[in-house]
């Protein structure tokens, strides 16, 4: 890899660090703009239930939705606030001073950037406390979809810190050693350790981390369960078993997922939604699923994070040796032949404002999987049937029916209900 290319003279400090500051205000202006958009075309329709749904949806359920989506909006400008301004603090001397409060841990090179990761990550994470927390118990509560108690809320992140600390500090520490003794393709082995990661974290997720936090049952038997059975064999699928999750224990929000691949793949119900949708509705919602993987974009969305992640090691190597990386940020010109930890969190910081711009290209290939798997679920279930299970679903999730256009080809991963509907009464 070529380290080279690029040297002091052709860029200075000064420049990249310009360059990350206006991408750092593009980034947070547009998404204002965007979201200002939303909220302001949400409330316009507030009053007025859209034609295809006037029959399936009260308005007082549509208004509702309304105003639960102008809620979680409001939060989101103050979030986006803080996020602006903690990132910014951060990237411009903050990291460094969490660096200089590792020196007592300079002989130990590795542990002294896993200790200078723990800090920055202990530090986000006690930030966004305070937004969960609300959102949870006040948002959630308001709307009627919070069943966390504070117990359970308090619980489940001390385990998840817990437990995100024990699987990726040893990770990071791997790749630390390896970016200092791995020679000059340290960057593809630690790109095989990321993947190889990635891998375990699927085949093991849904036997050991998941019940971590959730409880899950076999799926009862009975007409329910036999009607996925047969849909099942239709599709010539094999899973490892059909499982209910208890997620009426933290919220009334109901859906389903697969988790795992391979033998370890496993099909998991809310509860909630169970509770919810009648048994050829569950089998139209599990067969949307099913297209998922029929059409082979489990595997798809696997080799696009394991290109991205090679693309994102390789540009790492290229800018570890380049001292204006460091001395953007308050470090010494020379830390990337020391410490190539700290070039790996400060690309991390810095290359998110940087590409913000392909989150639209990243949302339309994922609704363009939607569709797709809209389709297969036509043509092996009843088309009329998922049409009546996704209505349900937006309206006792609240979610909103008339989101303003650009801010939805932006942001959501799913199209617009509107247009899902209509794309499935074509199909």
């Amino acid at each position: 890899m070529p380290t080279d290319a690029l040297t002091p003279a052709t860029t200075s400090p000064g420049t990249f660090a310009t360059l990350v500051i206006i991408a750092l205000l593009a980034h947070y202006f547009i998404e204002r703009w965007l979201l200002n958009r939303h909220l302001a075309h949400v409330a316009a329709h507030r009053d007025e239930v859209p034609a295809p749904f006037d029959a399936s949806i009260p308005l007082a359920d549509h208004q509702r939705a309304a105003d639960y989506t102008l809620a979680k909006g409001q939060l989101g400008k103050i979030e986006a606030a803080v996020g602006l301004i903690v990132t910014a603090l951060i990237l411009f001397g903050g990291l460094s001073r969490l660096w200089t409060l590792t020196a007592p841990l300079a002989d130990m090179p590795v542990l002294r950037e896993v200790a200078l990761l723990a800090l920055f990550s202990a530090i986000t994470g006690l930030i966004g406390i305070p937004f969960s927390y609300y959102s949870t118990f006040h948002i959630e509560e308001k709307f009627g979809f919070n069943k966390t108690t504070r117990a359970t809320f308090w619980a489940d992140l001390v385990k998840g810190t817990l437990l995100s600390a024990a699987l990726m500090l040893p990770l990071a520490a791997l790749v630390f050693w390896l970016m200092r003794s791995a020679g000059p393709f340290w960057w593809l082995y630690a790109w095989l350790v990321f993947i190889g990661f990635q891998l375990l974290m699927l085949a093991i997720y849904p036997t050991f981390i998941a019940p971590i936090f959730n409880k899950f049952s076999p799926l009862d038997a009975g007409d329910t369960r036999s009607a996925i059975e047969a849909l099942l064999k239709r599709a010539d699928f094999t899973s490892n078993g059909l499982f209910v999750m208890d997620g009426s224990k933290r919220s009334a929000h109901g859906n389903a997922y697969f988790t795992g691949f391979g033998r370890a793949k496993r099909i998991v119900f809310f509860d909630t939604l169970l509770e919810r949708l009648s048994t050829s509705e569950i089998v139209a919602v599990l067969a949307h699923e099913l297209g998922h993987f029929k059409r082979k974009h489990i595997v798809k969305r696997i080799v696009f994070v394991a290109l991205a992640s090679l693309a994102f090691m390789a540009a790492l190597a290229w800018v570890l040796p380049q001292p204006w990386l460091y001395s953007s940020f308050g470090f010494p010109t020379d830390t990337g032949a020391a410490s190539p930890g700290v070039a790996l969190l400060l690309f991390s910081l810095a290359l998110p404002p940087l590409l913000f711009w392909v989150a639209p290209l990243a949302s339309a290939y994922s609704r363009k999987h939607e569709f797709e798997a809209d389709s297969y679920a036509a043509e092996v279930a009843n088309r009329d049937d998922l049409i009546a299970a996704l209505t349900k679903l937006y309206k006792d999730n609240a979610n909103t029916l008339t989101p303003d256009p650009i801010y939805s080809a932006y942001h959501h991963s799913h199209p617009p209900a509107m247009i899902r509907i209509a794309h499935l009464q074509q199909s």
